[in-house]
């Protein structure tokens, strides 16, 4: 059988809520959740994306394996959760494809939270960070490499070091 939301684009909505709470303290942004993420109604759902794995490590954690652990490191470490794009055409996972970009409205985060520092999940993220949240935000967002397993570049210590700098916000 033939998936065609792998073949022609397919305007979708973002429906996973973000994740934060009054003692968030970071913001991390992704750009869009992934065909897996949507399928697990939950952030990074691809077995291969690497952000479970580099946050539990930075973090001195266990990775965790559910939608309720993952929730529980985010808030007990002060780290809020969502991504940029509300809405978008896209063609299965590709970040290279996304076109009619809807933002999501980071207001409710910001408002909430005592966001110190925002930082964005890969070169996609940070670009419409840029284009549709940063001119209403006015706050620069910090871009970190891309978890996703599509940045074969970077290899898991790699990603560690880079991502290090979360530490010094916490």
């Amino acid at each position: 059988m033939i998936n065609i939301n792998k073949i022609n684009p397919t305007s979708i909505r973002h429906t996973i809520p973000p994740v934060f709470n009054r003692n968030s303290k970071i913001l991390i942004l992704g750009s869009f959740p992934s065909v897996k993420s949507r399928e697990a109604e939950f952030f990074y759902g691809h077995k291969q994306n690497r952000f479970w794995k580099v946050l539990a490590n930075l973090l001195n954690e266990s990775v965790p394996e559910n939608a309720e652990e993952k929730k529980q490191l985010l808030l007990s470490n002060g780290i809020a959760l969502w991504d940029v794009i509300k809405s978008c055409t896209i063609t299965g996972s590709s970040d290279s494809s996304i076109k009619n970009v809807v933002p999501n409205d980071i207001e409710p985060i910001l408002q909430t939270a005592n966001i110190s520092q925002i930082f964005t999940n890969g070169s996609t993220a940070d670009k419409l960070y840029k284009k549709h949240i940063y001119p209403f935000t006015q706050i620069e967002a910090i871009k970190l490499p891309s978890t996703s397993p599509a940045n074969a570049a970077f290899t898991l210590d790699k990603l560690l070091r880079e991502w290090n700098v979360i530490l010094k916000y916490l």
